[in-house]
């Protein structure tokens, strides 16, 4: 692997200086750094250089849903994202409820080489909430899991959850909760409130998550436990964890890049594509979310990357599967909200994409610094481009995205994992 010098980046933002890659690792970080014949020169005036960002909440869809997405075509997505790891959840078919599909996931990941891929096992079998899945085998196993997550369903049961927390705090492992209270979803279709009382569609009530979160943010506090809080969506959410943190318990929390920009007044078109869960939710949401984000209450960025083939969206609005794409535009929604509106600088960026998720995770190699002797895991990334957004061509297998045609901000230029750049001037290498 020859050397590559990185001329003139503004590392995390700050002034610009010249960085050094040999083999898997940063040799130099500095200005004026030289550059022999067998260096390869990457000229970034201008530029931002990032830490790898790392995703905690992605849906790859393999094993079972390979007509969605695959292992492969949703870590080359999260490269052309600026992605360098991902944590895979565990809704698959099977489920990830046990040592051998977290090692299948964990396998597939080494062999793609796009990002390394952590799998995220089930709390319970078959996330079906009735009995603990094989937490211990799957963190003893190869894949070594500390995250465990029955995404896409709430783990309901208290008795469950508190067992959850008991027994991954032996490895220091953290449950992610989907917090969704089901009696109070039952046939819910969008946030309930002024617009869904309009539209007729069933209404999703922000008390369905608080209450799971005001819950489980006790129940961790009883136990002495980690719980880490996922896709959070509402300004009662925000207070909760705010207050939880208060208490110094052990709680962090998510938020998407579509929480931080859309609404739910673009439910009015019926356009499938608006379809989440949580659901998206109203103006003064959006608005606590991001100074949440900006002021720490909201430890991280994480994308929910959702595929779904295109007749599971191009329905009616009720028939419509949940959720939406996100690794390949996380970036430039980030930059557009939280950048460009002065509530975080590209420093609270990098801590926000790699430093913090990567430490929730306990994610060995990434989310470090950008200095000498770390692993050269890295984004760079050019502020100053600005482009619509065209689905046809992503890396991801699926089309789904809400911003089809949304001009946004940003744009990463090349990606590194361990050295080896996987993106060269906005493609795959």
């Amino acid at each position: 692997m020859s050397k590559i010098l990185i001329r003139g980046a503004r590392v995390l933002g700050g002034e610009a200086q010249d960085v050094l890659i040999d083999g898997e690792t940063i040799a130099q970080v500095g200005t004026g750094l030289p550059a022999d014949g067998a260096t390869t020169v990457i000229e970034a005036e201008g530029r931002i250089l990032l830490p790898g960002l790392v995703d905690l909440h992605t849906h790859l869809r393999e094993p079972g849903r390979e007509d969605s997405e695959t292992v492969l075509t949703g870590t080359k997505a999260a490269a052309v994202g600026g992605f360098t790891a991902v944590h895979a959840m565990a809704n698959t078919f099977p489920v990830a409820d046990t040592a051998g599909v977290v090692e299948q996931v964990w396998r597939l990941g080494k062999e793609s080489g796009y990002c390394d891929v952590q799998p995220v096992g089930a709390v319970t079998v078959g996330l079906e909430g009735k009995h603990l899945a094989e937490l211990g085998a799957m963190h003893d196993s190869a894949a070594a899991v500390r995250v465990f997550s029955d995404d896409g369903k709430c783990v309901d049961d208290a008795v469950i959850m508190r067992r959850a927390l008991e027994y991954v705090k032996a490895f220091d492992g953290v449950i992610a909760q989907h917090a969704q209270e089901p009696r109070l979803t039952e046939g819910a279709q969008m946030n309930e409130g002024i617009v869904s009382a309009e539209l007729g569609l069933g209404g999703w009530p922000a008390v369905a998550e608080e209450s799971i979160i005001a819950r489980d943010v006790l129940l961790a506090a009883h136990v002495g436990s980690r719980v880490h809080i996922c896709h959070l969506s509402t300004a009662g959410s925000v207070e909760l964890v705010r207050w939880a943190k208060s208490k110094g318990w052990n709680v962090t929390a998510e938020v998407t890049p579509h929480h931080l920009l859309l609404t739910d007044e673009l439910v009015r078109s019926y356009n499938p594509v608006y379809k989440v869960n949580p659901p998206l939710r109203t103006e003064a949401d959006v608005r606590a979310l991001r100074e949440a984000l900006a002021d720490g209450t909201i430890d991280c960025v994480a994308t929910d990357h959702a595929p779904h083939p295109h007749e599971d969206k191009d329905c009616e609005w009720a028939a419509a599967a949940m959720g939406m794409v996100g690794l390949e535009t996380a970036l430039s929604v980030v930059q557009e909200t939280m950048v460009e509106t002065g509530l975080l600088d590209w420093a609270g960026v990098a801590d926000r994409m790699s430093f913090r998720p990567a430490r929730i995770g306990r994610l060995d190699g990434h989310g470090r610094p950008v200095s000498a002797g770390e692993p050269a895991n890295l984004t760079l990334v050019d502020p100053a481009y600005r482009g619509a957004v065209d689905p046809a061509g992503f890396a991801s297998r699926s089309r789904n995205t809400p911003y089809e045609g949304r001009e946004l901000p940003g744009r990463v230029t090349h990606t590194f994992l361990r050295g080896r750049a996987t993106v060269v001037d906005g493609n795959l290498a």
